[in-house]
């Protein structure tokens, strides 16, 4: 069970992850993917994250599609002048089945976390005041950027424009773009000014967490012991 504490589920995460991405196996990554894959589906805290998954594995599509020809092996197949290699295929399997497991691991393990909650925790993990600032405002802000890129592309949309393979195309995403960051400047501006309205001074009021209990490094020592019981498999 992951520790309520969140200061011990990210120290966890953060050494599963350290582990898995050391796997050379691509058996033992595979089978662990087919491990962890239900129990995301069980103990994630949020809905499943199908779409956000889905993101992921068409980005890794490049891998199969890049990886086969540019890592000398054995031949596979030609396609022309190219030649795909076993070995490369072989990479490519493994890399997307170990950031498959990763991230299925962060689902579980932080998928509902608060930015400010996230933002405490890493204080009492010693991350330097500036780190931590930098990490709580982009997550807090970014979901605000993206809601203001949907709507600028819908009021394109509202007046006509449909994207195509031309100079206007590029030209209107160019614009969209340039809008895009002028309206987070002044955003950025508002937020500094109000932060300053309030007595920001420079850092975030911080109030250390009380001592993780019994259960929680349980469950610490449990993920941990799991994620180097993996490595170790894979080096035997």
């Amino acid at each position: 069970m992951a520790p309520a504490d969140l200061r011990l589920r990210l120290l966890a995460a953060f050494i599963a992850i350290g582990c898995l991405s050391q796997l050379h196996s691509l058996a033992v990554a595979g089978v662990l993917l087919a491990l962890v894959l239900p129990l995301a589906w069980v103990f994630a805290p949020l809905a499943f994250p199908w779409r956000r998954l889905w993101h992921l594995e068409g980005f890794l599509l490049l891998l199969f599609a890049t990886l086969p020809f540019t890592v000398e092996g054995h031949t596979l197949f030609a396609l022309g002048p190219f030649t795909a290699s076993q070995d490369g295929l072989w990479r490519a399997a493994l890399i997307a089945a170990k950031v498959s497991t990763c991230v299925l691991v962060l689902t579980a393990l932080l998928g509902n976390v608060e930015p400010s909650r996230l933002g405490v925790a890493l204080r009492g993990l010693r991350v330097p005041e500036r780190l931590t600032r930098l990490c709580v405002m982009t997550m807090r802000y970014t979901a605000l950027l993206r809601d203001e890129a949907r709507r600028l592309h819908d009021a394109m949309r509202a007046r006509g424009f449909r994207p195509r393979s031309s100079r206007h195309t590029w030209r209107s995403y160019g614009n969209l773009i340039g809008m895009l960051l002028v309206r987070a400047l002044d955003r950025a501006e508002r937020v500094e000014e109000a932060m300053l309205c309030r007595g920001y001074t420079g850092s975030f009021p911080y109030h250390a967490p009380p001592f993780p209990p019994l259960r929680d490094w349980i469950g610490f020592g449990a993920i941990s012991a799991a994620g180097v019981a993996v490595l170790v498999i894979d080096r035997l």
